[in-house]
């Protein structure tokens, strides 16, 4: 009995053997597709962008390695990537605090057992659904310094038209209001976390005498602090990425940074340096910049979350 029990399991261990062995050329072949699709799209862009951003490269050259050249004339010779890395910074700073403020408050208000809500939540949606591409476009008539929509409402309250799109000193504020139009997502990830609040939490927080005031403060934010933490982390990514807005509300000048390079963001400088100069070595060394950037930025924020964002 006890000398059997090894040899039986030895068998199954072999049949078990034996029937992955026949099973994965079959596997294999399935998911073939895939591997092949993340080998040539993804990994060999990666590895070789890598390669690129050491390398002197104009698509109609083979590339001559000059190893940490680009980096140096990056942060040493070239004043407008400065330029637009403090203007994406800027952006960032300002933009993505200011649409977690305005989701949030939306989400809330959202969250109210009003008639008509579904109605509501659809239209807050609405404007993230429709192309970057028309969108700016649609702000372009909206922002004209005569005759657009922004400056007549504003002209109701005796303020003078504005250039939003001319003005270097408004350029910026320009840019930061389109971006408050496609809040949307952010608002629906804020609602779905406010839904799952447990009402016992504020109906005892109400029993102690909590006002709405405190409720959210010391009840909301607590609990939904995780997803405050993903629409922060989200938020910064695609404020560091942002490139399709800018280029459409500034490209139509010939200059897609605005009027004195005001509104230059990073994405925009590096495909300007990429697809419109054809220096793929250096935009490949600045799109690594904000590869570097954008994790430390992600590090930061996941460390901090150790003692601000609370987990039930």
């Amino acid at each position: 009995m006890i000398g059997t029990m090894p040899r039986s399991a030895a068998s199954r261990g072999s049949a078990w053997q034996r029937l992955r062995r026949s099973e994965f050329p079959v596997a294999l072949l399935f998911i073939s597709p895939w591997i092949v699709g993340f080998l040539w799209f993804q990994l060999y862009p990666i590895v070789g962008s890598i390669y690129y951003s050491f390398t002197s490269y104009n698509i109609m050259q083979p590339p001559v390695f000059i190893g940490l050249s680009n980096f140096q004339i990056l942060f040493g010779q070239d004043p407008l990537f400065r330029q637009a890395l403090t203007n994406t910074l800027i952006f960032t700073a300002v933009s993505v605090p200011l649409n977690l403020t305005i989701a949030f408050i939306f989400a809330l208000l959202l969250n109210q057992n009003i008639p008509g809500r579904a109605i509501f939540r659809t239209c807050f949606y609405f404007p993230s659904i429709v192309p970057s591409v028309a969108m700016g476009t649609l702000w372009i008539m909206l922002l004209r310094t005569r005759g657009g929509l922004v400056n007549v409402f504003l002209g109701f309250f005796g303020i003078h038209e504005i250039a939003w799109l001319s003005d270097p000193n408004w350029t910026m504020p320009a840019l930061i209001l389109v971006g408050t139009w496609t809040v949307g997502p952010t608002v629906v990830i804020f609602l779905a976390g406010l839904q799952d609040v447990p009402r016992v939490l504020y109906e005892a927080a109400q029993i102690d005498g909590a006002g709405p005031f405190h409720l959210v403060r010391h009840v909301t934010l607590p609990m939904i602090s995780p997803v405050i933490l993903f629409n922060l982390v989200i938020g910064v990514i695609n404020a560091l990425q942002a490139f399709t807005l800018p280029y459409v509300l500034f490209g139509n000048g010939g200059n897609p940074g605005g009027p004195l390079n005001s509104a230059l963001l990073y994405s925009v400088q590096l495909f300007q340096v990429g697809f419109k100069q054809f220096q793929m070595g250096y935009a490949a060394a600045m799109a690594w910049i904000l590869f570097v950037i954008i994790f430390v930025l992600s590090l930061i924020s996941m460390r901090l979350s150790l003692r601000l964002v609370h987990y039930e």
